[in-house]
């Protein structure tokens, strides 16, 4: 049980500040830990010293850092949009226009190099905004449940339980891994080229079975993705 409440320190280390949430736990060691929102998390034995501490928490400096930066990477590029015709939008990585048309009825269809929008209320951006974010969801709801079966034999040579796929939207991240064992992905990542969503999909799979991004989980997502590198580098240029 924790034996104290959680407080906050800031550690400089060259130009960087480092913040850090401590807490005391019984445990034997020392546990540093940087979370997709970039927080640093460090749970100390009960009764070590707090100069001891925080000097081992300089001491992994520059891994506290390597690890906020490579979150900071992980994020989707947001632009402001408008929901009117002749926006910019993508779906698999490539870049359609969008056509608002004033109709009776409601819907949206891929036809050519355009998405096209249609709805009785042709000027209410927020009405295109909704309809436009449900087709998202509803394919990518149908292509993420594709993209992980293509992993099936992976999960099974891991000894994981097969994960079920759920999507939501999220601003700072493309995906994550439940404690429950579930492969969330920000719907958002429909936008992407289908390698990429083949990355996110195959990261948190690895998660599942090594849940820090530590060098056991790097040597995992190598073993399984050994270009996921450059699949990473494109996903990071994906404007949503």
């Amino acid at each position: 049980m924790i034996s104290s409440k959680s407080k906050e320190y800031s550690i400089k280390f060259g130009r960087e500040q480092i913040r850090v949430t401590l807490s005391f736990k019984e445990r034997k060691t020392l546990k540093i830990s940087v979370h997709p929102d970039k927080t640093v998390i460090v749970i100390a034995p009960e009764g070590k010293k707090l100069k001891e501490i925080l000097t081992r928490v300089k001491e992994r400096a520059l891994w506290i850092i390597k690890q906020r930066d490579y979150f900071e990477r992980f994020q989707p590029l947001l632009t402001q949009r408008q929901y009117i015709s002749g926006e910019s939008y993508y779906y698999l990585g490539r870049q359609y226009r969008l056509k608002v048309h004033k109709n009776s009825g409601k819907g949206v269809k891929l036809i050519g190099k355009y998405i096209n929008v249609y709805t009785p209320y042709a000027n209410n951006s927020s009405e295109v905004k909704e309809l436009l974010q449900d087709w998202y969801k509803r394919h990518g709801e149908a292509i993420f449940s594709q993209r992980l079966e293509l992993y099936s034999k992976v999960i099974k040579r891991l000894n994981v339980i097969h994960p079920k796929i759920r999507i939501h939207h999220m601003e700072k991240r493309w995906g994550s891994c439940s404690k429950s064992g579930a492969i969330v992905l920000n719907t958002e990542l429909v936008k992407a080229p289908l390698h990429c969503i083949d990355y996110v999909i195959m990261h948190e799979i690895c998660h599942l079975k090594n849940r820090p991004h530590d060098n056991g989980f790097y040597k995992l997502l190598e073993k399984h993705m050994p270009d996921w590198k450059l699949r990473k580098e494109r996903l990071e240029k994906v404007i949503i």
